[in-house]
This record gives structure tokens, C-alpha cells and sequence, in this order.
């Protein structure tokens, strides 16, 4: 059950976050919502993959970690084997909130139940005079960073929703045991109608920055199959 506060130095000046990776800690998850702002770095590592919302009109992506419900297999003990986590990851157990009234500025908040608080243990966010430590500076830019992705993801995902370009996805991925996992609920980009898009649609797309994450969507999902290999090195394992 979280548990969101306004982050303050008066209420929080002893708040101390572990910072190390680990099932304990949140990090055992499927996957997390990524922007196509942050395309670009996540595309290298991470398959993305898109999801239609529950009112069934909106798209949102995401970077998988592995294929069942539970599984990071980014995840080996606590460490990240990886060179990048995605900012949903990253932030945590920092989030924005709304603004302060008569500002504009969105605030940084945390959740107060997330396991990475820590007593006497950790980084700590803010210094003995009360002020932001390097590590909150980091995570506050960071919080920038993917809050102006949610803002503009919206306008991507609308027009190639327009486009028609989203197809469902349904992958069976046999391992070397035998054993079948099945992926579905997930879309990606249909590369046939990207292909057959008309200069209009193209130029469209280039405009208004769509046109550089919609080729970096495509092109992550030639991670799928080191994603696979990642789970059957880990079978192997035990």
C-alpha cells in the first residue's frame, strides 16, 4: 500500500534510501513504463513493448524485463545487469506531485511505505543543514526528465494509433527445457504499414518528433531474443 508525502526537509531531514538493486526492494517486476523520450536508451538493452489502456482508447509502452508476472531477469541478487535502468525504475520511491498552490512547479514526493526506506541505513536526501544531498539533485532531474515524457508521450501515441500502426503481439517462446512461455496483451508496431506509409504521413511524423522513437521501438525488439537467452541461462542455474 504506498504511502505519498510531500518530500521536506523538516518532515524528512533523517530520510535515508537504499540505493542497492534486489527482489526485496521492488525490483522484481515484469516490466515498467518507459517514454518515447527515453527511447533512445532503452531501445539498447530492453525490448518496448506497447499496452492499450483500460478504457481501451489510449497506449501507453513499456520496457520488458522478462516474461512472466515477478520476473527481472535483469535482476542477480542485487545487482542490475544492465548499464541502464529505466527512469520508472530509477525514481524510485520518489515520484511528482502536483504543484504547490499558485505555482507552476510540480513537487517531488515519496512514498513513505516503499521497502527503500531506511533507518540509519542508505543515501541520505537531504544534508545535516537540511539541504538537497547530490543523490536528490540527481533524482529531482531525473523526476523532470520523465514527467515532460508523460506530457508529450501522449501526442505520440495518438498519432500512430491514428496511423493504425499498433498490432497485438502473441509470442511463444520455447526454451531449452521444453517449456513454454506465452506473451500476450502486449502491441507493437506493425512494420509492413510503417513501410507503406505515404511521404504526408512520414513528414508528419518527422515533424512533430514522432518519427526517431517510433524507429527505436522497432529496433529494440531484436532484444527479445537476449532476453530469451537470459532465461535460459537462468533455468540452467536452477
Amino acid at each position: 500500500m504506498a504511502n505519498h508525502a510531500l518530500l521536506t526537509a523538516e518532515d524528512h531531514g533523517n530520510l535515508r534510501v537504499r540505493s542497492e538493486r534486489g527482489a526485496a526492494y521492488g525490483d522484481a517486476v515484469m516490466s515498467c513504463v518507459t517514454v518515447p523520450d527515453e527511447f533512445r536508451r532503452v531501445q539498447n538493452l530492453y525490448p518496448i513493448l506497447f499496452q492499450r489502456g483500460r478504457d481501451r482508447e489510449h497506449f501507453s509502452a513499456v520496457a520488458l524485463f522478462g516474461f512472466e508476472e515477478g520476473e527481472n531477469l535483469f535482476l542477480e541478487g542485487t545487482r542490475w545487469d544492465a548499464a541502464y535502468r529505466p527512469l520508472a525504475m530509477d525514481i524510485q520511491p520518489f515520484l511528482i506531485g502536483a504543484p504547490a498552490s499558485g505555482s507552476d512547479t510540480k513537487q517531488v514526493h515519496v512514498d513513505l511505505d516503499s521497502p527503500r526506506i531506511a533507518a540509519g541505513e542508505g543515501v541520505s536526501v537531504f544534508d545535516e543543514f537540511g539541504r538537497p544531498t547530490p543523490y536528490l539533485d540527481a533524482v529531482a532531474e531525473q523526476l523532470g526528465s520523465l514527467d515532460i515524457g508523460y506530457q508529450r508521450a501522449g501526442d505520440f501515441f495518438a498519432a500512430l494509433d491514428r496511423l493504425d500502426l499498433f498490432e497485438p503481439l502473441t509470442l511463444e517462446v520455447t526454451l531449452e527445457d521444453g517449456s513454454t512461455n506465452r506473451l500476450v496483451g502486449f502491441h507493437v508496431l506493425d512494420e509492413e504499414k510503417v513501410r507503406a506509409l505515404d511521404p504526408t504521413a512520414l513528414g508528419e511524423l518527422h515533424r512533430d518528433g514522432h518519427l526517431m522513437p517510433m524507429f527505436m521501438a522497432m529496433a529494440s525488439l531484436s532484444n527479445l531474443g537476449a532476453l530469451i537467452e537470459r532465461k535460459n541461462r537462468r533455468l540452467h542455474r536452477g
